[in-house]
């Protein structure tokens, strides 16, 4: 038996994942997890009920959302279909005869929400968080990320001779024959090879402050001019804007190698292989099934989802918020909301008084950092109101499942461009109610905690409080702690990218932060070396929420450290695919379940008090190692 001085969290959660088995769909299962597949069994139920006429919401959203779910259960009309529909947007791009004929149509390409391989797009101003601006992204890669293009990464080759294999009997249900898929597989992995060459890696893409590159509009159309981009903005938002924030520099500095007569032939097969592929779960059933191959073979996963699965997803995607209102009215109560806003509460004063008494920090950032503190807003179980979109989606039961998806799709097109040059709409959550997750917006100055995740083991009116702290309480303060990680310490309580610190002080962080890094980098999970740097945000989240949390539970009546710390493990477990963790080692920035519970409670000393660890015990830590950041 694994001891806690051992192995903590596989002393709390080892009896739990023997005797647990990962669905065959999924490639994890555990905390999180587990509230979710509740979740999905649950709208499955009740959206079964509706679909048969049953329990029917009176509501006009939901009741859009049962014809588009009516559409996309009816297997049988999907296959009379076919991939027609598809086809008749490959046959749009075979048409063009050139580069010079692509950029003609790329204004009616954006429009229809067609794949154009134009990645602008319309996002908050990082200088000025209140007003949305253009930026422009770069093309995205094949592989899970640009590491894996090393000629000595182990997986390089056989995950693209997996794709070539999965994506060729994809274009077979197009109609194309074997010399053409080979040429267009040949051609979209060529003009993907160059793409790795110059966009950023994930570790890169994870340090937010260094994405932030202003251009001038003419010196940004000057990369790029075979685009036309004036006549695009235009076309797309009746003007030229006068800047564009370009994060992936690399990309754009070298666009001829992707836009242009030269390159067209790759560009050419690039987007036709893409249209075949992004339409794969809007069809035939057999073809969801093809299309989501590439994707479970990395991840691990043995099956595809079951069409009712599928068929509940597509409709719900469009639907996603009115789903999560129902939920949230349904399951959580008001009681418990009160309860968590307090906690939250609680926690901004208990993190207030910590920077108060902080030593090592400055008056004057302790005040920037304080008033950063109390700007926070904080979002608890649901919106009260949908955004305004919803009530534009509108579906026609006479017409058929593609053709509202393409509805849906002009509509999103549309309202994304709208906002240009518009006010950030700060009431708008990115995540429905039914999801269960949280998250802090640096550019908002926000926290939000979905209905979903707001209950047992997280959090329930029926646990101790100390095990709430060890759970809800330490996802709290996990997401406040994003406001001083080593993104949000880069914006201030506006949510501007705006130095704040005094020198000493950041070179003081810094040096914390670097710590945090040292501490997972190269440590083991699923036989794939842990990247310090990529984790360290969620990691110093975690180390402050868990900081904070452990304060706040000592200041109630009754406390339990050995409640507290149990729950923090047993939040976090979860039992998962090889090949998924190995992958996600490698792009997430969330550190393994594993290491966010051992690594981290081992830099508190009421840890080893509590489970008298020693230090012949594997989980002893010197004292002198043991980092404190907030």
């Amino acid at each position: 038996m694994v001891r806690k001085q051992d192995d903590f969290y596989e002393a709390i959660n080892g009896e739990w994942a023997a005797h647990v088995d990962i669905p065959v769909d999924k490639v994890r299962t555990g905390g999180f997890n587990d509230l979710s597949d509740e979740i999905e069994e649950l709208m499955l139920q009740t959206t079964d009920q509706w679909l048969a006429g049953e329990n029917v919401p009176d509501d006009e959203i939901l009741n859009n959302f049962i014809k588009l779910h009516h559409l996309t259960s009816d297997q049988a009309a999907r296959q009379q279909v076919g991939v027609q529909p598809v086809q008749n947007i490959l046959q749009k791009i075979e048409a063009l005869t050139s580069f010079a004929d692509y950029v003609d149509h790329l204004v009616e390409f954006e429009i229809q929400g067609y794949p154009n391989a134009l990645p602008l797009g319309i996002a908050p101003d990082f200088k000025n968080a209140q007003m949305n601006v253009l930026w422009a992204d770069a093309l995205g890669t094949i592989l899970p990320d640009t590491t894996y293009y090393a000629d000595d990464h182990p997986k390089k080759q056989e995950l693209l001779d997996v794709y070539r294999k999965t994506t060729g009997d994809i274009l077979v249900k197009f109609g194309y024959q074997p010399d053409e898929i080979d040429s267009l597989l040949n051609q979209t992995l060529a003009y993907d090879a160059k793409i790795a060459q110059y966009v950023l890696s994930n570790e890169e893409g994870s340090e937010y402050a260094k994405l932030y590159h202003p251009y001038a509009w003419q010196d940004f159309t000057s990369l790029v001019p075979q685009l036309h981009l004036d006549q695009f903005m235009n076309d797309v938002i009746g003007t030229k804007p006068d800047q564009i924030i370009v994060p992936e520099e690399h990309f754009w500095q070298n666009a001829q190698k992707f836009y242009g007569e030269q390159a067209w032939p790759e560009l050419k097969a690039y987007l036709l292989v893409e249209t075949a592929l992004s339409y794969t779960g809007w069809l035939t059933d057999d073809l969801r099934v093809l299309g989501g191959a590439y994707g479970r073979y990395v991840s691990g996963t043995p099956e595809a989802a079951s069409s009712k699965k599928a068929a509940y997803y597509l409709a719900a995607g469009p639907f996603n918020q009115a789903l999560g209102l129902w939920y949230a009215h349904q399951n959580f109560s008001a009681a418990a909301k009160a309860d968590v806003e307090h906690k939250v509460q609680v926690m901004i004063d208990v993190y207030q008084h910590r920077l108060e008494e902080n030593t090592w920090l400055q008056p004057a950032t302790k005040m920037a950092a304080i008033e950063k503190l109390n700007a926070i807003d904080a979002k608890i179980g649901y919106s009260e109101t949908l955004p305004k979109r919803y009530q534009a989606k509108v579906i026609d039961p006479q017409k058929g499942l593609f053709e509202n998806l393409m509805m849906l799709t002009r509509q999103n097109v549309a309202e994304a461009w709208s906002k240009w040059n518009q006010p950030v709409d700060r009431t708008e959550w990115h995540m429905p109610a039914h999801m269960v997750n949280a998250y802090y917006d640096p550019q908002q100055n926000q926290i939000v905690f979905p209905a979903a995740i707001l209950q047992a083991p997280f959090y329930s009116l029926e646990q101790s409080s100390s095990a709430n702290y060890g759970g809800i309480g330490a996802v709290i303060a996990h997401e406040i702690s994003h406001a001083f990680d080593t993104n949000g310490a880069s914006f201030d309580a506006t949510g501007s990218l705006h130095d704040w610190w005094q020198p000493a002080d950041y070179a003081a962080f810094e040096k914390r932060t670097q710590a945090v890094v040292d501490q997972f980098d190269g440590l083991d999970s699923y036989g794939v070396p842990v990247n310090g740097k990529l984790t360290v945000s969620e990691n110093v989240a975690d180390l402050g929420g868990l900081a904070a949390a452990l304060a706040a539970a000592q200041q109630e009546d009754v406390f339990s450290s050995e409640s507290f710390f149990t729950n923090w493990a047993t939040i976090w477990r979860m039992k998962a695919r090889k090949e998924y963790m190995q992958m996600m080692t490698s792009i997430d920035v969330h550190g393994p379940a594993k290491l966010r519970v051992n690594v981290q409670v081992a830099n508190f000393d009421l840890f080893f008090e509590t489970f008298g660890v020693e230090p012949d015990d594997q989980m002893w830590r010197d004292p002198k190692n043991r980092i404190a950041i907030w």
